[in-house]
């Protein structure tokens, strides 16, 4: 399985987060920090912000901030929510599904499957267990 760099950006971003939870990040700092392009993740705060797994908040001392503690935080809630929309292979797609096999295909309930496994596993740890330790940061 191949996550998008959508999905990785948001992990790292969200990785970092969770190191310091006590603290907003603006779009620039992780930037900066992580080496990833501003407005990618502009795009994502938003659609975590949508998802209601984080909050931003404008001014001084504001950015963006996790909406809820990082071991309440499923790693695999956060692959769904940011792969929404990016099916494993074509035919999984609820809208443009052009394969010449569909209907006839062994192969897609078994990707399914395996999709489900991925993520259940996935379920099992929480973003504080991946979360960036704080004393390496500095």
């Amino acid at each position: 399985m191949r996550l998008t760099s959508f999905t990785d950006y948001g992990l790292r971003m969200l990785m970092r987060m969770a190191s310091t939870p006590e603290r907003a990040f603006s779009t620039a700092e992780i930037a900066e920090e992580l080496g990833l392009s501003r407005n990618h993740l502009a795009k994502i705060i938003q659609h975590l912000a949508r998802a209601g797994l984080i909050e931003t908040r404008r001014g001084g001392g504001g950015g963006a901030a996790l909406a809820r503690p990082a071991n309440e935080i499923p790693l695999g809630s956060l692959i769904r929510s940011l792969e929404e929309g990016q099916p494993l292979v074509e035919c999984l797609s609820a809208k443009g599904n052009t394969c010449s096999l569909d209907g006839r295909c062994r192969l897609k309930a078994r990707l399914r499957s395996a999709e489900a496994i991925f993520l259940a596993e996935l379920d099992c740890s929480t973003l504080a267990d991946i979360a960036l330790d704080p004393m390496i940061l500095d």
